[in-house]
């Protein structure tokens, strides 16, 4: 008879402490997790789910206003926010249920509540004290709010996600993907749409043919770009408000989204006083490969540990945890090689490095790049273009990166991605037939290298 209540304790029922617990469980573990908000985590119930839901909603403009090219004749379309969110909200509560459901089938025990470490085997939940021989932190992420006077004036993204009455003009300060994806969702829904960025282009870390492609894209859908903008305060201006710079250039909007990050969701958790130790920077959990933390009963998934902070990583970095502690198999996830997409308006989508990040590490590359209008603009009259990019070794002919924006790109790097995680050669891809009319088709139809 086991002197701890439970096997194993997880904080936290999002992607990865959902995985965890339930793979835990099938390997026979007995397993209990406690949520203090909804279940389901940020990717159900206030990110990637919610977000793709509005930005299906705002390509309905688009392709009405494509439609009459094509022959179809409409009325007057006219775009209704409060409807939108009511099924939104209808469609993640569902979901929601389905968790529940998946936890429960699963023989998984729901304690629902704020998790605290009292010591390296116990959790108190609202003053209830669960015993565990193992603990799973998989809390995730919470929004940053940047020192920026008057922030509170700004609406964060889960605020936004229930917004019934549209802006005429949202200010988007930020320029990571909630903070690109919300400028095209809005501008889609029709409302006039600012971005402004300390930097000079978006998306800070990805290719920069993709990142000024993307710029050059949403400034051609009438996104107002507004890079080299650092606000310092925020202050009510009449009925809407003014972002204000060190310089003292303003932006004025009746909506400001402030999008500035987010940063490992530990407050409260009890880590000190357990020993779990945290980077000095970011107050993310130290973790091995196999997500052991440094007290040995104590581990951690997900964006917590801020390793590589996308839902896909949080659900493998779970199971490998679980097949590793409960199923005798060690299991570790491989972070050098993640694909990943910005549902920006066009689509952004890759995998493996960036040209620059290459070079950086040595790589004699080859770069074989294609641009084009897909054929659905050439009708509609839309100026729009994709872009591809192939990133490829000389050594060895080896794919290292392959890159894209526009229509479709993350259902197509999702299946690229197959072959560079398989370790593809550029000659792999020469003679895979294409299947024509296609976009994706292009990426097998690269021959000549870039000067």
């Amino acid at each position: 008879m086991s002197r701890f209540d439970y096997d194993l304790f997880t904080i936290g029922a999002g992607s990865g402490g959902v995985a965890a617990s339930r793979r835990a469980a099938l390997h026979g573990a007995r397993v209990a997790i406690c949520e203090a908000s909804r279940v389901g985590g940020t990717c159900v119930i206030r990110g990637c789910v919610p977000k793709k839901i509005l930005m299906y909603a705002a390509q309905f403009g688009e392709a009405l206003e494509d439609a009459a090219a094509y022959g179809w004749r409409f009325g007057e379309p006219r775009f209704e926010l409060a409807a939108l969110i009511a099924a939104k909200n209808a469609e993640t509560g569902r979901l929601e249920g389905i968790y529940r459901k998946m936890l429960a089938d699963g023989g998984v025990t729901l304690v629902e509540g704020f998790g605290r470490l009292v010591d390296v085997h116990t959790v108190e939940v609202d003053g209830r004290r669960i015993t565990a021989e193992r603990i799973l932190i998989a809390s995730g992420g919470a929004i940053s709010q940047p020192p920026i006077d008057g922030i509170e004036l700004a609406l964060d993204s889960d605020q936004l996600l229930d917004l019934e009455r549209q802006p005429a003009h949202l200010l988007v300060l930020g320029a990571g993907y909630i903070a690109v994806e919300f400028a095209g969702i809005f501008r889609g829904f029709g409302s006039e749409v600012s971005l402004a960025y300390r930097a000079d282009l978006p998306l800070r870390g990805f290719d920069d043919d993709i990142r000024r492609r993307l710029a050059e894209a949403m400034d051609g859908r009438g996104i107002g770009l507004r890079p080299g903008f650092e606000p310092v305060r925020i202050e009510r201006r009449g009925s809407g408000f003014a972002a204000i710079d060190g310089d003292g250039r303003e932006i004025v909007a009746d909506t400001i989204l402030g999008a500035l990050g987010r940063h490992p969701n530990t407050s409260g958790l009890g880590l000190d006083a357990v020993g779990v130790r945290t980077r000095e920077r970011g107050g993310a959990i130290e973790v091995d490969h196999y997500s052991r933390t440094s007290v040995a009963s104590i581990f951690a998934v997900g964006d917590v540990t801020d390793r590589a902070n996308l839902t896909p990583v949080a659900i493998a970095e779970g199971r490998a945890f679980a097949d590793t502690e409960f199923g005798g198999r060690a299991q570790a996830v491989d972070h050098s090689l993640i694909a990943t997409a910005v549902f920006s308006q066009p689509q952004i989508a890759t995998i493996g490095l960036s040209e620059a990040g290459a070079l950086a590490r040595g790589h004699a590359c080859q770069v074989f790049e294609a641009g084009f209008r897909p054929m659905k603009n050439t009708i509609s009259g839309r100026q729009e273009r994709a872009y591809m990019k192939v990133i490829v070794d000389r050594a060895d002919d080896r794919v290292l990166g392959a890159h894209m924006i526009g229509p479709d790109a993350a259902e197509i790097m999702q299946t690229l991605a197959i072959a560079v995680t398989m370790g593809a050669r550029k000659a792999d891809l020469d003679r895979t037939l294409a299947v024509h009319p296609t976009t994706a088709e292009e990426f097998v139809l690269l021959r000549t290298p870039r000067d």
